[in-house]
């Protein structure tokens, strides 16, 4: 993680100066700012690795702030919310973001979400890609629903033959079930399977991300099997 740079938008001092230096003591290189404005600047001018969003920012919020980075960037990014059940986690799971941490967190916490984000955008095209994926996907080649064509090499994505520009994340989600096409997968195996969560996690991270994904490869093509969780038609 020693040449891992992280862009942390925080606009109270003390959590912002004490996870930056949290975060230096594990390897990582920290630009740090207290607004959502210069958080832009600051992504600009030195395209990080990942960033840790608040919500609440002053000048532009975070929600406002990831929507923002999403349109120049598929860097991974988390959001920071100070309630669990704040209407501001869905939205920035909205904008596109690609998980979320409430405070106060434990250090720890942070961190693992932090490697488990890097990791799985490693294996979807960016730095270390091909380690740690399934095999499936890796040898998979080319797989066809219809109009819908998914290159699991190439890690690209066509729908009747225009490009769709994925996310990491919607990759993998989408990796997970084109390669078992007609099987239902729970919440539970696409939060292990997809965001690396070896304990129980918030299940509208899964949902928001499903419904993003549908938007961009068909609304009839992910269907939602009532108590169970969701499976790509065949």
């Amino acid at each position: 993680m020693a040449e891992t740079h992280v862009l942390f938008v925080e606009d109270d001092d003390v959590i912002r100066e004490a996870t930056q230096l949290a975060l230096e003591r594990d390897g990582f290189t920290v630009t740090a700012m207290p607004d959502g404005l210069s958080g832009l600047e600051a992504f600009r001018a030195n395209r990080p690795d990942i960033a840790l969003l608040d919500v609440m920012l002053p000048g532009m919020d975070g929600v406002s702030l990831c929507r923002r980075i999403r349109d120049e960037s598929t860097v991974p990014v988390i959001m920071l919310s100070a309630r669990a059940d704040s209407i501001d986690v869905v939205l920035g799971l909205e904008a596109g973001a690609d998980d979320y941490v409430t405070k106060p967190f434990d250090g720890s916490v942070l961190m693992a979400r932090i490697r488990a984000v890097l990791r799985r955008f490693g294996h979807a095209g960016g730095p270390g890609a091909g380690d740690g994926g399934r095999e499936e996907a890796a040898e998979g080649g080319l797989l066809a629903f219809g109009d819908l064509e998914v290159d699991t090499e190439g890690m690209e994505v066509r729908r009747a033959g225009v490009p769709v520009a994925l996310t990491p994340t919607e990759m993998r989600l989408l990796l997970e079930f084109s390669t078992a096409p007609g099987t239902v997968l729970s919440r539970d195996k696409l939060l292990e399977r997809v965001w690396d969560y070896g304990w129980g996690g918030d299940t509208r991270v899964v949902d928001v991300h499903v419904q993003r994904l549908r938007t961009k490869i068909g609304q009839d093509r992910i269907e939602t099997v009532r108590g169970f969780g969701y499976k790509l038609k065949g």
